[in-house]
């Protein structure tokens, strides 16, 4: 009901707009034009576009304002809670602003698999382990964590997913202070990170994070593959297709949870490392863009483009998930007061860190060379470096510098005199560490006795086989 309801005013809004801009002027009392019969509900034909303070009325609200009329026409609708059908339009009108203000598409029309989630805005109680949603009662559910004492509930989402709903409970508490932020001023260690494929993270400290490939491994490819298979298969809507697509999503639901969890303890790894976080500000939706189509202007055929070998690295992002890790990052700066810093990821594998020269050839896979220098590094971890260099020049940071503290020099022995204990300690730990039992294969004890000077022939217990 609700995704119908959702199809409607999408339509209606649609209409609306095709009316309004395309077939001519709406009715507008204010300018008097010629009124135009309208059919659309925002048109103002059946709706009201004006409010009680004389102020136009937005699409929205409009829409919201017709609800009543819509359970009095459909008595059905009783059976859902007003605030539930009011946060069903919004959702509409939010996918609007997105469309309009962020350049993001346009608002499609919802079928099963798109349409699974509705809210609550009022009205939602939890008692331990019960939750009581408005028109549906009391319903039993895990509760993961408890709600602290002082905090309001705001909004509640429900969803449907493969392996049963879930409840989100979205809470605040005004008298509770927001998360501590670090001053620029304040930062005096960085941390700078580059994303990669081979691991997941590689850091400017010279460690990695490894990348587990949860998607694309060859027994999950495999697998998913094979389920796939099972689907495709099966007659189209058929309770066997039902059922096998049922087990695909479970399958890549279980994928999804590991994914996100691997992610969030990458996360809290990575913000403990330093007071702020470099990281580069990525376009991955262009990253992972199809490649433009060649013709040939003679045959008018299709040239290669290179999509083909394309195609795996767009799988191996995919599943890598970089943007859900550069959130899950932000969210745990956040909460430990610290800073995520942004820089333009533009020349970072490719300038030399020791002399910054900036070459395409100082790259070649994954080794990296400069061929003004001539220093050697592996190619992520000196983007890694580059990164953490361009965050303290374009934030002008007060960073600590590491001082190395070289060891004394060893003292000269002159001709006579025995070395002391202070000056053989690192000498016998070598010589220890030798002679142990660990490093012999085998313990071969017998042959690894000290012959003496004068007695080597005679007291060598396995001459004759020597």
């Amino acid at each position: 009901m609700l995704r119908a309801t959702y199809n409607w005013c999408l339509a209606d809004r649609i209409d609306t707009y095709y009316q309004r801009y395309i077939c001519g002027d709406y009715c507008d009392l204010r300018t008097r034009v010629v009124i135009t019969p309208l059919s659309c509900l925002i048109g103002g034909a059946t709706g009201n576009p004006w409010s009680n303070k004389g102020q136009k009325k937005s699409s929205v609200n409009i829409q919201i304002t017709e609800l009543p009329n819509l359970k009095k026409a459909r008595p059905w609708y009783d059976e859902i809670d007003s605030t539930v059908l009011q946060q069903n339009l919004r959702r509409l009108d939010n996918a609007y602003n997105n469309f309009f203000n962020q350049g993001r598409g346009f608002p499609k029309f919802k079928n099963r698999s798109t349409f699974r989630s509705f809210t609550y805005a009022t009205g939602v109680k939890i008692k331990k382990n019960k939750i009581y949603l408005p028109k549906l009662g009391w319903l039993k559910f895990y509760n993961s964590r408890p709600i602290p004492d002082g905090f309001k509930i705001k909004s509640v989402t429900v969803r449907k997913k493969s392996k049963g709903y879930y409840v989100s409970v979205r809470i605040e508490d005004k008298s509770v202070p927001t998360f501590p932020l670090k001053d620029i001023e304040e930062v005096k260690t960085v941390t700078g990170l580059d994303m990669g494929l081979g691991k997941l993270i590689y850091c400017s400290d010279s460690s990695a994070i490894d990348n587990p490939k949860f998607a694309t491994n060859p027994k999950t490819k495999r697998l998913q593959r094979i389920r796939q298979r099972r689907v495709s298969r099966k007659k189209r809507r058929s309770n066997n297709r039902q059922k096998a697509q049922k087990q695909l999503s479970g399958f890549q639901h279980r994928i999804a949870t590991r994914r996100e969890s691997y992610q969030w303890q990458t996360a809290k790894k990575i913000v403990q490392k330093s007071d702020a976080i470099a990281i580069e500000n990525l376009q991955i939706s262009n990253m992972i863009k199809r490649c433009k189509p060649k013709y040939d202007e003679n045959t008018g055929r299709f040239l290669k483009n290179g999509q083909s070998a394309k195609r795996a690295l767009n799988r191996l992002i995919t599943d890598a998930s970089w943007y859900s890790l550069t959130q899950k990052i932000e969210y745990m700066a956040a909460k430990s007061g610290k800073i995520v810093l942004k820089v333009n990821p533009r020349h970072t594998s490719q300038e030399c860190s020791v002399c910054h020269h900036i070459d395409p050839d100082n790259r070649e896979g994954e080794k990296f060379l400069c061929t003004n220098c001539g220093h050697v590094d592996d190619a992520n971890f000196q983007a890694g470096i580059n990164i953490k260099n361009k965050a303290i020049n374009h934030y002008v940071l007060n960073i600590i510098q590491k001082v190395r503290r070289d060891l004394p020099k060893p003292k000269q022995l002159s001709l006579f005199e025995t070395p002391t204990s202070e000056l053989t300690e690192n000498k016998r730990r070598k010589h220890y560490a030798r002679k142990s039992k660990r490093d012999v294969p085998g313990n071969l004890k017998e042959l690894t006795i000290q012959l003496s000077l004068f007695n080597q022939e005679n007291n060598h217990p396995d001459r004759d086989s020597l």
